[in-house]
């Protein structure tokens, strides 16, 4: 069986495959796509940006109920940094998803090649005549999606996010829901028929999700620093950057932790099924 095993194999894995050169450089070519394009977007729009946001919040009532509650705690001026603070927060999971969209498309399948090349896997059987159920415009219209939902979700659960303990729960809860997703169709897309993938997903729905929260928890270490600390606003480019570094790695050590697990389980499945097989070899797609 593979179930609490099978996670704990998975995660020891993935502490060692993420610390190989190769799996370094595959969390710094990611990161260093979306901080050009962020630093370049910034750079356009920062001032703009922030002015159209000062005029937002000062007609908002839940700020001018933050500026009130900061006054009565002795704390005065919080109309100069406010705005800055609230930019920060709002760039802070768009950054990270598109940041997770960068990797889905660009580093899991150089990541999921290298892992099923292993010993391990590389005997990894097909069903005759089977259809593989993964296509580029099938993982771009389901990554799409279930990004936007996720980033629907960040910004409707964004208020509350500074009522403790929903800091705590809520980021992890979404990230989780999304690596999950992503994961389990972009490591299957290329070894599993769309029934095998079901019904991985239905016998170790929790477990997948409960590596996805866990991923979520180290992705809250950078977004609490960045959403609180007063350094994110004095060295906002350099603090974001760096944030955005850990979140790749971060990305690249779940990908591996899944990419590991569900292999496995892959394998297991198909042991314990009565079906004809071929060996597949994933250098051949």
């Amino acid at each position: 069986m593979v179930g609490f095993s099978g996670v704990i194999r998975a995660l020891g894995l993935a502490l060692v495959g993420s610390m190989h050169p190769r799996m370094l450089w595959l969390s710094f070519r990611p990161f260093l796509i979306v901080a050009v394009f962020w630093g370049v977007l910034l750079w356009l729009v920062w001032s703009p940006a922030l002015d159209y946001l000062r005029i937002f919040l000062s007609a908002s009532i839940f700020t001018s109920w933050i500026e009130h509650a900061l006054a009565w705690l002795g704390i005065e001026g919080s109309q100069t940094w406010l705005a800055p603070l609230f930019f920060v927060i709002l760039l802070m999971p768009i950054s990270a998803i598109s940041l997770l969209l960068v990797i889905a498309f660009t580093t899991v399948p150089a990541i999921v090649n290298s892992v099923a090349e292993q010993a391990t896997y590389v005997k990894l059987a097909v069903p005759v005549n089977a259809h593989l159920f993964g296509s580029f415009f099938g993982s771009l219209a389901y990554t799409l999606w279930s990004s936007l939902i996720c980033l629907v979700l960040v910004f409707l659960t964004l208020p509350i996010w500074w009522i403790p303990p929903l800091f705590a729960i809520l980021p992890p809860l979404l990230w989780g829901w999304l690596t999950m997703r992503l994961m389990t169709y972009d490591v299957l897309a290329k070894h599993a028929t769309a029934a095998e993938r079901n019904a991985l997903l239905e016998k170790y729905r929790w477990s997948l999700l409960t590596m996805g929260i866990l991923a979520g928890l180290l992705g809250v270490v950078p977004s609490f620093f960045w959403a609180t600390s007063v350094l994110a606003l004095v060295l906002f480019p350099f603090v974001s950057f760096v944030a955005l570094w850990v979140y790749s790695i971060i990305f690249v050590f779940a990908a591996l932790w899944f990419t590991h697990f569900l292999l496995h389980a892959l394998i297991e499945l198909r042991s314990t099924s009565d079906v004809e097989v071929i060996d597949h070899d994933p250098r051949r797609g």
